[in-house]
């Protein structure tokens, strides 16, 4: 998936970098697999601001996915790739022998027209969903389960995927994005192939204003807050600082946070790699 470089014909324009959204071969959604999202604009069910800096923000309605692929046997094929509103990943369109119509997660390369199926008989090529005990070892996997028929949870964002190293009993050992290797029951559903839209990373929003077209208002920092408001804020000029922390005084740059006796903590084989 390509990216373009926009023309400098006004400021906004001039440091995009935008997709080019090749892939994408159709832009009115499927109707019936339509849902209305209720936007909350950070505010709890009193009307107190729980979250800050969000608010606004385009309308959208939410594409009813489908994470389980658990209709083994039967085929599917790809009706379209369309753009999501609510994820980084593109979706793919699907439609059964019996006219059923789902949304999945659009592996990179999936293209219309193409033939998917899942279960425990299905090849293991891209788009199509197996158990983790017959996907063959060292396969680039997306869309894991982490509960057996709980539907995917694992690596569902754009571009990532994960790698299955190797089976132990009754468990997989499987790389994920992070670098990290934590084991999944082996019962658990993966697809084959990498997530659709690789180059998400690449790029670059341009304005301020696109940042409030996803929903995002303008974040304050704590440097320039009163000592009241923030554990970094206050001081003469620009003396402000100090160790940097969040507005809860947690402190960052490298404080671990993860809970020592979280219960997926035996689950994990090797942690993620560290930044360098």
């Amino acid at each position: 998936m390509p990216v373009k470089k926009y023309n400098p014909l006004t400021p906004g324009t001039r440091f995009r970098v935008g997709n080019a959204y090749t892939e994408i071969t159709t832009s009115t959604p499927e109707k019936s697999l339509l849902a209305p999202i209720k936007r909350t604009g950070g505010r709890n069910n009193k009307g107190r601001m729980t979250m800050r800096y969000r608010g606004g923000g385009h309308k959208r309605r939410y594409r009813v996915m489908d994470f389980k692929r658990n209709r083994d046997g039967a085929i599917a094929t790809v009706v379209s790739i369309e753009y999501d509103p609510n994820r980084t990943a593109f979706i793919a369109l699907t439609q059964y022998e019996d006219g059923e119509k789902t949304y999945i997660i659009a592996p990179d390369g999936l293209k219309v027209g193409d033939k998917i199926t899942s279960g425990k008989n299905a090849a293991p090529t891209v788009g199509n969903t197996l158990f983790l005990a017959d996907i063959p070892l060292g396969s680039v996997i997306h869309a894991i389960e982490l509960k057996p028929g709980g539907g995917a949870i694992l690596s569902r964002s754009a571009g990532t995927s994960c790698t299955l190293m190797g089976r132990e009993d009754k468990y997989a050992s499987v790389r994920l994005p992070s670098g990290e290797v934590r084991k999944v029951l082996l019962t658990c559903r993966a697809t084959m192939g990498a997530a659709s839209n690789p180059d998400h990373g690449l790029t670059v929003l341009g304005k301020a204003g696109r940042k409030r077209w996803l929903g995002r208002r303008p974040r304050t920092r704590g440097v320039a807050m009163n000592p009241v408001d923030h554990p970094m804020g206050g001081g003469e000029g620009k003396s402000s600082g100090g160790h940097p922390r969040s507005r809860t005084g947690i402190m960052s740059k490298g404080q671990k946070t993860r809970k020592l006796k979280k219960y997926s903590n035996k689950m994990i084989i090797s942690k993620r790699k560290k930044k360098k």
